[in-house]
């Protein structure tokens, strides 16, 4: 009782007000902070990922890059006949004179018509990086919007990469707000239903929330170390609302029942809030930190997506454990006289399920009943099935996410469907850059030259009129390739690596002395997926070792440490393999309202390990604490387990419930990514809490017996109680 856990919960509930007049200037603090320091968000540097990072390095040195494009098309308007041509010129050259004015634009390309004269195009050059577009492409969005309005015969409508970063961000932010208006209630529901009591369900629900608040804040800070991706905030709702309310969830049931089992015995709050910090708190402390860390291997990646999702995830899961240890004993501690009272009112209730047995409920008994009966059947049939799900993994398709996937509620990939039907040439483009002494420039722009004569003749993928451009300094050249396919085609593909492995080779690659290397659209897209196999066995690795050691030092087992790893392995490949079943085919597009990409985004797979193995350790922990608890006290292994299956499974599926809320809710966002991980989450909690949990463990538990526990000393042997005195309370 003297554990950190305990001592900060003893204060907290002496002192409960300056406690939570404390948390709330901590969480004003952090928000604060974060809002005067500001966010500092990744560049365009940041996204650099393999030989195409490596090229746009190279273009960027002789100032070449990319920079952000519009495009503003002119078509008929729908049904109003031909495209009227000489009207159509007036509107380009209205747009055209417009957008010259702008302090935002760098240059305005001549118009272009279409192959088939029924469209027109005006591209615009912005000025800054690539990335940095959509925070500046309004001013263009207004000036179309006005010639469009002069011009009712036709359609004029802008589309590019900054138009499109615009649109979805603001698609997200509008799923985003409809995800809490999903989730919040659901929760709140689920926590009325597990307490029976309004304000003790607001309790883990605003905890979460404020948890959430102080974390965007600490994010904004952190963010001047690891840049953010555009993607934290996000995370931070995700992992906050369902870590934040389990955490609380866990430790206010422990509450409960140290309240139930102190009638009697004049035990005041004070004393079963510590109670509940010594177990239940102990357990979240552990079960935070496996989230944390779990979540930090997503830094190895070396990538600034990912390195933005483990900042979001590490910051707010630590803030969660921190509320849970610091401000909620003392609203326990404020809200214990009332708490008495409604425990007083139904002691009954309470006394009669305690004489039936059925703490865990009829439910959690039926199900045990099976699993106590035949360990060995249950445990070989439940993993045989979760072996079954896992087995679509073998075809698994992880592709990155193109601009071309993303739901066309966003007005501007509408726009961009009718820009590529009219000019297929401008889907995809190669682009070979090459370094070298300024004298040898010419020598370069004339193997270049030979290159795109032989693409051309020999790459049935190459399409259009190749662009040739230098540096002023004469060091760097760039040589474009038109690739009027999918960047995400076999056809694309091919071509890259036609490319890469054979032309450049043959050509520029042959001249010593220089630099080559590949990028544009297609080798981006091609690049980031392989980085991500590549950083996947490395990730995976660390994963497991976490999850061993952090199960070992909490229960002081290596067996059950092998046992953490082989069943979080189960479960996450199990998830996986649901998921590959419902995205990469076409038979649930009705169902969850998306059009199947035939593959799986490159994150997903990586992020589901992450996240998954994090998580599952709340409910392994909560769970194989109560079991060791019962076996300290003396409790043969075999009832032990019974027992603290018995009385966790309650707030295990509650968790579950909580979580499965939260992340289904993400399912049903328009962006196919963000979807997937929702989806994919949600399942691996279901299968994580309900099978994995409840028949495998246990059944797999049972069938262990002593070996259980071993090497760990002070385990009474079978059959002999411990002294109450010397018992130790905490896990581990």
């Amino acid at each position: 009782m003297t554990n950190p856990t305990v001592r900060m919960a003893r204060h907290s509930a002496r002192h409960p007000w300056r406690a939570l007049i404390g948390w709330l200037l901590f969480v004003a603090l952090c928000l604060g902070a974060g809002i005067t320091l500001g966010s500092a968000p990744a560049t365009t540097e940041d996204f650099r990922i393999g030989e195409a990072g490596r090229a746009e390095a190279l273009a960027a040195e002789g100032g070449l890059q990319q920079k952000p494009l519009e495009r503003v098309l002119i078509e008929a308007a729908p049904g109003t006949g031909p495209l009227d041509r000489a009207e159509a010129a007036a509107a380009a050259r209205e747009i055209t004179a417009r957008m010259r004015q702008l302090p935002e634009v760098l240059a305005v390309a001549e118009p272009v018509p279409d192959a088939e004269h029924t469209a027109l195009r005006v591209d615009i050059t912005m000025k800054g990086a690539e990335f940095d577009g959509k925070e500046h492409v309004d001013a263009l969005l207004t000036q179309t919007a006005a010639v469009r309005a002069a011009h009712p015969g036709l359609l004029v409508e802008e589309v590019g990469s900054p138009s499109i970063g615009k649109g979805v961000d603001k698609l997200r932010g509008d799923d985003l707000s409809r995800t809490e208006v999903i989730a919040l209630p659901v929760t709140l529901i689920t926590l009325l239903i597990v307490f029976g009591s309004v304000v003790m369900a607001v309790v883990p629900l605003l905890l979460a929330l404020s948890s959430i608040v102080a974390a965007v804040g600490l994010s904004m800070i952190a963010s001047h170390v690891f840049p953010d991706a555009g993607v934290g905030t996000n995370v931070i709702l995700l992992i906050g609302l369902a870590v934040g309310v389990d955490y609380t969830l866990f430790y206010l049931k422990r509450e409960r029942e140290e309240r139930t089992r102190a009638a009697g015995r004049r035990l005041g709050t004070q004393a079963v809030v510590e109670l509940a910090a010594a177990t239940s708190g102990r357990a979240v402390v552990v079960s935070g930190l496996a989230v944390a860390v779990s979540s930090a291997t997503l830094y190895l990646a070396d990538d600034v997506i990912f390195s933005s999702i483990a900042t979001g995830a590490v910051v707010v899961t630590l803030v969660a454990v921190l509320s849970s240890l610091t401000v909620l004993p003392a609203l326990l501690a404020l809200l214990g006289a009332r708490a008495e009272r409604r425990r007083v009112r139904r002691k009954p209730v309470r006394e009669r399920a305690s004489r039936t047995g059925r703490a865990g409920g009829r439910i959690t008994a039926a199900v045990l009943r099976p699993v106590s009966a035949h360990p060995a059947v249950t445990f070989a049939v439940s993993t045989l099935a979760l072996l079954a799900l896992a087995l679509p993994v073998l075809h698994i398709d992880i592709t990155e996410m193109s601009r071309e996937t993303h739901s066309r509620a966003i007005p501007a990939m509408r726009t961009y469907d009718r820009l590529m039907a009219a000019y297929p040439e401008l889907k995809a483009m190669h682009q070979v850059v090459v370094r070298a002494d300024p004298e040898r420039a010419g020598e370069v722009t004339a193997a270049l030259r030979t290159l795109a004569d032989r693409a051309g003749a020999e790459d049935p993928a190459i399409g259009g009129t190749p662009a040739l451009r230098t540096s002023a300094d004469r060091r760097i050249t760039l040589l474009e390739l038109a690739v009027p396919r999918s960047v995400n085609s076999p056809e694309a593909r091919a071509s890259l690596d036609r490319l890469r492995g054979d032309l450049v080779p043959r050509t520029v690659g042959a001249l010593a002395g220089t630099e080559v290397a590949v990028t544009g659209e297609v080798a981006r897209y091609a690049d980031y997926p392989a980085h991500q196999k590549r950083k996947l066995p490395l990730i995976i690795g660390a994963l497991l070792l976490v999850t061993f050691v952090m199960t070992v030092w909490a229960f002081r087992s290596v067996v059950l440490g092998l046992v953490g790893v082989l069943l979080n392995l189960l479960s996450a490949f199990a998830s996986l393999g649901v998921l590959v079943l419902v995205f990469q085919h076409r038979w649930a597009e009705g169902v969850l309202d998306f059009t199947s990409t035939g593959s799986i985004g490159s994150r997903v797979p990586l992020f589901l390990f992450v996240i998954l193995f994090g998580l599952s350790m709340d409910y392994q922990v909560f769970v194989i604490s109560r079991i060791r608890e019962a076996r300290l006290d003396g409790v043969p292994t075999r009832q032990a387990v019974l027992q603290g299956l018995s009385s966790s499974a309650g707030v295990v599926t509650s968790a579950a419930v909580v979580m499965v809320t939260v992340f289904a809710s993400f399912a049903a966002l328009h962006l196919i990514e963000m979807k997937q991980i929702g989806f994919s989450l949600a399942v691996a909690v279901l299968l994580d809490a309900f099978v994995i949990r409840i028949l495998v463990l246990p059944s797999l538990m049972l069938l262990l017996g002593e070996a259980n526990w071993w090497p760990a000393r002070g385990i009474p042997r079978s059959g002999e109680p411990e002294r109450p005195e010397t018992r130790p309370v905490s896990v581990g």
